[in-house]
């Protein structure tokens, strides 16, 4: 764990040794202070010596001056190496993410990579700061004052050593407790930003059916188990305060008994007395504050385990062995192939399935809804891997191919295809960044997505907000298939990407790709059969296999299924008419 974070430190590497060099700089001028003091009290005080009082005064200030500077420095290098550090942290985990197939985004919540990339990382961050100031200046100062203490008086110096064990298993006791809650409380945390994260996506279903009473008794709940589990460990963490000051009373008083008693005996003079006094204050400070990194590191370690998940996810897709880039054509080929999203032979929700397509057919997929018809198109451009059985693009096995080259080559327009903010233009290109306005104005004539550009005043320079919400769902769906065509994919999978447009903008949108685009290998995935009924072959699936194949008058003689699906729909046409 600690090995892939340090990884993360990277440019920041100088800032991070120069922190803790000032820190140390600014402890050894601190504990000189204290015999300087003694001296003024000793030799100049008592002995009316002015000329030390004088002499060792300047040399005071220009200390305390020196010990500002490295103070000043070494928490500007401390903010710039913490802040650097989580700036390379959130990169990582992004492109980690980026890199991830859908099965390894399958095992992480939304709502928990969200939380790792914000409050974990901050949490690391506050943690990382203090470990190059805080965490070098408490056991630096420790330290040296202890052997500046051992220096001036060991006797009254034991005292110290006889007191830290018990600040050892004080520290121990609050570590064991507390770390398992703050565990918990980060998996709640990620249980508010998912309710949150639905909350926000599904606003306009809440109001619709007044449920926004329910959403804030469930919001309420969540955040009620935060509170709980924080004040839970706040109590025991708690302790650590009352401790620690314990700690330093009992200290304070044991130096002034055993140092009066030497005074009064002449073994120790009162500047030595003020100066074991002021060394007993830096080190229970520099104790008071190793408990604070304690408790932050208690917090922190518990973030630093769920980010190091992210960082240790290895995507189960990797490039073939081969590392073909070149896709010689659109033809497809499924042998025998079985899939299931958890990687298990015992829940498939694909088996058995076979069939060859060439290159520039187009394939009509229809079934009922579980079928399995997404799961099945997206093995061709390998978002998903077969559990058994192997599929061939370009008469290759798909694992063979570099996936950059495969996925440049297969254009998929999901169900669930999303828009970004940006202007139309800005989104079209990520089909092709380097396209002309031409090419920009051709496939959202051939997708019938010219016509309502053209109406918005900003045309294609209009804006388009997070998720699309500005145009309407068959907008949204005509413009990701123009996104979809501006690839010139060899396949194209267009999965039930027409359904929130009407039937004759559909007609036109496969008239369009049948005169344009004829040598593409189309998959398309419906529930109308008005949309597959041209297509040269239509695959039926039922409960994960394929129940038949065939053009749509082979079906309709031959397959009930399909009969019962065109039937039921055609009787639905004449009501609605």
């Amino acid at each position: 764990m600690l090995k892939k974070l340090a990884g993360c430190i990277g440019e920041y590497k100088r800032d991070s040794i120069l922190a803790p060099l000032f820190v140390t700089c600014e402890v050894i001028l601190e504990v000189i202070i204290p015999i300087l003091m003694a001296r003024i009290i000793d030799k100049g005080i008592e002995m009316h010596n002015m000329s030390v009082v004088i002499v060792t005064g300047i040399s005071l200030v220009l200390l305390v001056c020196l010990s500002m500077f490295c103070g000043s420095m070494s928490g500007k290098y401390a903010a710039s190496a913490s802040a650097g550090f989580a700036k390379n942290l959130r990169k990582k985990m992004f492109h980690s993410i980026q890199d991830f197939s859908f099965t390894n985004i399958d095992k992480f919540s939304t709502s928990g990579l969200v939380t790792r990339l914000t409050t974990d990382v901050t949490n690391l961050q506050n943690a990382y700061q203090m470990i190059v100031r805080i965490a070098v200046r408490s056991p630096a100062m420790f330290i040296f004052s202890m052997a500046m203490a051992f220096f001036v008086n060991p006797y009254i110096a034991l005292i110290f050593l006889a007191i830290a064990p018990i600040l050892g298993f004080g520290l121990i006791f609050i570590a064991t407790k507390a770390h398992p809650i703050f565990e918990k409380v980060f998996r709640t945390y990620d249980r508010l930003n998912s309710v949150v994260q639905e909350n926000l996506r599904g606003i306009r279903v809440v109001k619709a059916f007044v449920r926004e009473d329910y959403e804030k008794q469930k919001f309420n709940a969540v955040s009620k188990d935060i509170y709980d589990q924080f004040s839970r460990a706040e109590k025991i963490l708690s302790f650590n305060s009352p401790l620690m000051q314990g700690t330093m009373y009992i200290v304070m008083l044991l130096i002034s008994w055993f140092g009066s008693k030497l005074i009064l005996s002449q073994r120790m003079s009162q500047g030595e007395l003020i100066s074991m006094i002021t060394y007993a204050m830096q080190i229970l400070m520099s104790l008071m504050n190793f408990s604070m990194i304690f408790v932050m590191v208690i917090i922190s370690k518990a973030s630093a385990e769920r980010i190091t998940e992210v960082l240790s996810e290895e995507s189960d897709l990797l490039d073939g062995e081969e590392n073909i880039t070149d896709i010689p054509d659109g033809s497809v080929e499924f042998r025998d192939v079985a899939f299931s999203y958890y990687k298990s032979t015992n829940s498939l929700c694909l088996e058995n399935i076979s069939f060859k397509v060439q290159t520039g057919e187009k394939i009509g997929i229809i079934g009922g809804t579980g079928s399995g018809k997404t799961s099945l198109v997206q093995m061709i451009p390998r978002l998903y891997d077969s559990t058994l059985g192997e599929v061939f693009v370009g008469g290759r096995n798909v694992k063979e191919y570099n996936l950059e080259a495969l996925r440049s080559s297969v254009a998929v327009v999901l169900q669930k295809n999303e828009l970004f903010s940006g202007t139309i233009k800005e989104n079209l290109r990520w089909g092709n960044p380097d396209a002309s306005d031409e090419e920009l104005i051709r496939v959202c004539k051939l997708a019938q997505a010219d016509e309502f550009i053209q109406s918005f005043p900003d045309g294609y320079d209009t804006h388009i907000e997070q998720g699309g919400k500005n145009v309407s769902g068959g907008q949204k769906q005509r413009l990701c298939i123009a996104r979809a065509l501006l690839k010139s994919p060899k396949i194209l999978i267009l999965d039930d990407s027409t359904s929130a447009v009407d039937t004759a903008t559909d007609k036109l949108i496969r008239t369009a790709f049948a005169e344009e685009i004829p040598g593409t290998t189309q998959f398309l995935i419906a529930q109308r059969i008005s949309s597959v009924e041209h297509a040269d072959r239509i695959i039926v699936l039922d409960n994960g296999r394929i129940n038949a194949i065939g053009s749509h008058q082979e079906l309709l003689e031959s397959n009930d299924i399909y009969r019962e699906i065109y039937e039921s729909q055609q009787k639905g046409v004449g009501v609605n008419e």
